[in-house]
């Protein structure tokens, strides 16, 4: 990997890894609804006139049913848990517990019929990665939050759905323009959710809130999409996937060292057999390997009209 690649990756993986810690900040003052309309409007406003430049607005409408399953399922759905379940669970519980989200996209490949695909490599990282949640869950979350994870299991559920609509609906769209019009979508459709809710702020949020939601919307959202696009240009999607176990990592640390948040040996169990777990669940089928070439890497701004890398979620 070249040095340009290695700093992409570094601040991706960084960039990635701290949304839950500036979430868990801006939920103790805003509501979970309002943190989702306020992120979704700033990136989308960031992200529009970019896809917009590039004409990849109208092709993405043009399929605007596969369009809205996408924006309800992978932001307007999992946002909203997301942002819930952190309001009661540590930041770093939840960047972990969020690694497993690959298990559940096996699990929704198996019920959709891709049952050839289950290898025994693939069975033991499930294996591994139910032992891994299995550890945070019974040791670290406790029973009082266990309502918590079940609204974490459907950020899980709506990050994996994500992807695989992508994958068989919006394959061939350029990337820049699903996850703006996504993202402006889902900006809409929080307006209603937060008037019917009565969840306006009553008074301007705290300097601290305000930046979070900032770096939310403009670093983990908008810069993140652009950053993500500039390492696939760089390194290739299949690398570029293994920024996957680099985000848990990330969000541990961010966690204990400006929340005070306590790691015990649990975590650190929980932590290794879901990043295992995962790598196994993710791990292709030798047999049905296909050695090529490495295709040459586009620009930057070739890759924003290229379709997104339906792997793993687009916007954390």
């Amino acid at each position: 990997m070249t040095r340009r690649g290695i700093i992409l990756f570094a601040s991706l993986g960084i960039i990635w890894g701290i949304p839950y810690l500036f979430i868990k900040i801006a939920v103790a003052e805003l509501s979970p609804e309002f943190l989702a309309l306020a992120r979704t409007t700033i990136a989308a406003a960031l992200l529009l006139p970019l896809a917009a430049r590039h004409r990849a607005i109208l092709p993405a409408l043009r399929r605007w049913k596969p369009l809205l399953a996408f924006a309800l399922f992978e932001i307007v759905m999992a946002w909203f848990f997301l942002n819930t379940a952190q309001q009661t669970l540590p930041s770093s519980t939840v960047g972990l517990l969020l690694a497993a989200i690959p298990l559940v996209s096996m699990l929704i490949a198996f019920v959709g019929g891709r049952r050839d695909r289950l290898t025994g490599i693939n069975l033991v990282g499930v294996a591994l990665g139910m032992i891994g949640v299995g550890a945070i869950v019974g040791f670290d979350v406790g029973g009082s939050d266990l309502e918590a994870v079940a609204q974490l299991v459907v950020t899980m559920f709506g990050y994996a759905l994500g992807p695989a609509i992508l994958a068989r609906y919006l394959h061939d769209l350029p990337g820049v323009g699903v996850i703006a019009c996504a993202l402006g979508i889902s900006a809409v459709a929080y307006v209603p959710i937060v008037a019917l809710s009565g969840t306006w702020p009553t008074e301007v949020p705290s300097p601290v809130t305000i930046i979070s939601v900032l770096v939310l919307a403009v670093l983990c959202s908008a810069v993140a999409f652009l950053l993500m696009f500039a390492l696939v240009a760089e390194v290739g999607p299949i690398r570029m996937s293994a920024i996957t176990y680099v985000n848990p990592a990330v969000a541990v640390l961010a966690g204990a060292v400006f929340l005070g948040e306590e790691l015990s040996v649990w975590t650190g169990v929980g932590f290794v057999a879901i990043l295992a777990g995962s790598a196994l669940v993710t791990r292709p089928d030798p047999a049905k390997r296909v050695m090529e070439a490495e295709p040459e890497h586009p620009t930057l701004d070739e890759a924003l009209d290229e379709p997104l890398p339906p792997t793993e979620p687009i916007v954390r």
